[in-house]
């Protein structure tokens, strides 16, 4: 079977003026990677239905399905269903579905639905619709003599899920094959030292692909087979996975996990550990993260944000004598601060992080060092960071990248006890 292509066509004139970043785009295209979808062109157009019609003229030139984002609201300007109806010879019609999820929408929230906002409950006649619960303006997928376009809305938070929960399905039905990917994350290795152990194999693979994707400080793959059933596919993932780890195992710390937050909770509860955090350059980073994951509660103690020395050393019991002597931006100090948390919240690993994140020299401290340092009864350790960052966004970037080298080390620490 012939592969299929698509191109993104993002809709609204806010992306155009550069007033928000068109972070749909981005998503679909690797979305539609996974799927085995060819998308050779993506393009951006202003909500003028002139344009639109040239833009969809030009897409299915060189395109199979076209999916568009946005202009699927209830103002005046939200013209792309109008648009695209008159371009595949159809009317719009009364979806009465759409039309009564949209009124309990409004009366959940406690808001007056206007007149306009029925226009978003007008469809392509024939359409396939796609539910939106996230909010008030549906989707749909329309067919006509080997074209496809698929609408979809601009926010991101109503796109992907809809993309995810509606769109996929009807472009795997399509296909007539099964895709299933898995992702893999790797931390300590970059994304052109991971691709150089695995040229080989991505460069021969065509069944399962392995694609990288680079992170702020980490690396993922995702590993994508096609067959005819799911059962068949995961046959073709397991053995490419195996020669992954195989190849760069040592830095591989999760499969589908999403992040390493999530990958350190999830060793955490399995192990029945518990982690607490002393941090001073991170402000919190890392408390946070670990609780941006459901059910952290169950391993996280607490976490302490000691930014001053004298909070360092009233509630961590780091001595005056360490600060005065090697400051508050050293390892001595990032070791008494991971043995101090621990001690005050009785939690099996403590990590301690200082350091410093700019925007200027502190202590003779330049800016960009950070220590970081681990504290448990079956491993003790203290690791130096340099960042050389120092444009505008240096600081947030420092603190980031800290709190993963942080998550990094609770993850890598509570595996030993399994092992101690």
């Amino acid at each position: 079977m012939k592969a299929m292509s698509a191109e993104i066509l993002c809709i609204g004139t806010e992306i155009l003026m550069g007033n928000i970043v068109n972070t749909n785009a981005a998503y679909i295209a690797k979305e539609l990677a996974v799927l085995g979808i060819n998308v050779y062109h993506q393009s951006v157009v202003g909500d003028n239905p002139g344009r639109l019609r040239e833009a969809l003229e030009l897409a299915f030139s060189r395109a199979d399905i076209v999916i568009t984002t946005g202009g699927l609201g209830p103002t005046y300007d939200d013209l792309s269903k109008e648009t695209i109806a008159a371009w595949f010879g159809k009317k719009l019609v009364l979806h009465q579905p759409s039309l009564d999820a949209m009124t309990r929408y409004f009366e959940k929230s406690g808001r007056v639905m206007t007149e306009n906002n029925k226009k978003q409950a007008y469809l392509p006649e024939g359409a396939e619709v796609f539910d939106n619960p996230n909010g008030t303006a549906p989707g749909c997928a329309i067919e006509k003599d080997g074209r496809i376009a698929i609408l979809l809305p601009g926010p991101p938070r109503e796109m992907q899920p809809m993309f995810d929960h509606f769109a996929v399905p009807y472009l795997s039905r399509l296909s007539g094959q099964v895709f299933r990917s898995h992702c893999l994350y790797f931390y300590g290795i970059g994304e052109s030292a991971l691709e150089d152990r695995l040229r080989e194999m991505m460069e021969k693979s065509s069944n399962p692909t392995v694609a990288p994707y680079a992170k702020t400080g980490e690396v993922m793959l995702r590993v994508t087979a096609r067959a005819e059933n799911e059962q068949q596919a995961e046959a073709l993932l397991q053995p490419a996975i195996e020669a992954i780890r195989a190849e760069a195992g040592e830095f591989l710390y999760g499969i589908d996990v999403d992040n390493l937050q999530t990958a350190a909770v999830r060793r955490l509860q399995e192990l029945g550990l518990q982690t607490a955090t002393a941090e001073s350059c991170t402000g919190g980073y890392v408390a946070k993260r670990l609780t941006d994951v459901s059910g952290a509660s169950e391993v996280f103690q607490c976490g302490l944000v000691t930014y001053s020395n004298g909070m360092k050393e009233q509630l961590l019991g780091v001595s005056h004598e360490t600060l005065e002597r090697y400051s508050a931006v050293s390892a001595e100090t990032a070791a008494e601060m991971a043995a101090g948390v621990r001690r005050v919240s009785g939690a099996d690993i403590g990590i301690g992080v200082t350091g410093n994140a700019g925007p200027n020299a502190s202590e003779g401290k330049p800016v960009g060092e950070v220590w970081l340092a681990v504290d448990s009864e079956w491993h003790k350790e203290t690791i130096p960071l340099t960042f050389f960052r120092h444009d505008q966004d240096a600081r947030e970037y420092i603190r980031y990248l800290a709190s993963s080298r942080a998550l990094h080390l609770i993850w890598k620490t509570a595996g030993m006890k399994d092992k101690s």
